[in-house]
């Protein structure tokens, strides 16, 4: 730790953030920091880092695993560095003045994601085709 600088503007003082911290299919023990009914299902490192830089946040995307996570898949991969204060100690934006409040925001915004509303539609068609797919095989026996 000697090595580490007090400057908060450095990238290695960057607050982390980790997808499991704000996933609602986590239990507190697999690393969930907030609570279940505020939690986001199953985020993606790039959708942290999305909605954030849309926020105007300084955000970077490192390629690393969360330790608790035992699925070593590339979808679990990837952490979400994100700069809370200036270098004199201020923070670079008023609505995030800590790491609770980067989670809760971006908990909160990712389900409004064209991504995810778009998977959501087509998700509800493909389950009513299959069902109507399986309907005409049964009568076809």
């Amino acid at each position: 730790m000697a090595n580490l600088t007090t400057n908060p503007a450095d990238k290695e003082r960057f607050v982390c953030i980790y997808p499991a911290y704000i996933n609602s299919k986590k239990t507190l023990a697999e690393g969930r920091r907030i609570a279940s009914d505020k939690a986001v299902e199953n985020p993606t490192c790039g959708e942290i880092r999305d909605v954030l830089t849309a926020a105007g946040a300084n955000v970077l995307v490192e390629n690393k695993m969360y330790s608790r996570e035992w699925n070593r898949d590339v979808l679990f991969r990837g952490r979400v560095r994100v700069q809370l204060k200036k270098e004199d100690g201020t923070p670079c934006l008023e609505k995030f003045s800590s790491r609770k409040d980067l989670m809760f925001y971006a908990a909160e915004m990712i389900p409004k994601l064209k991504t995810r509303t778009q998977k959501a539609g087509t998700g509800d068609q493909g389950t009513q085709q299959g069902e109507g797919g399986k309907k005409g095989k049964k009568k076809k026996k």
